[in-house]
């Protein structure tokens, strides 16, 4: 597991930071409207949990989708 954490270490310091600022923004925004740090905290930690299952069901629903599209492979007639 510490080989691929390793060998995945750019990506995850990447997504590490990107996480720290969605924060920060959803922070400042939540804040901006309500005027309660404590409510803003409570809103920028639930919306990406939220928001992280309702990816799932959506590439749930793609995938779906997309397999629905795709064409019955072609079985070989046999003589």
């Amino acid at each position: 597991m510490a080989k691929i954490a390793r060998a995945q270490l750019p990506t995850l310091k990447k997504t590490a930071s990107y996480y720290v600022l969605h924060m920060l923004v959803a922070v400042s925004v939540a804040y901006a409207v309500t005027g309660n740090l404590m409510v803003s905290l409570t809103l920028s930690l639930l919306e990406p949990t939220v928001q992280a299952f309702a990816f799932f069901f959506h590439e749930k629903f793609w995938q779906r989708r997309d397999g629905a599209r795709q064409p019955a492979p072609a079985t070989a007639a046999t003589a």
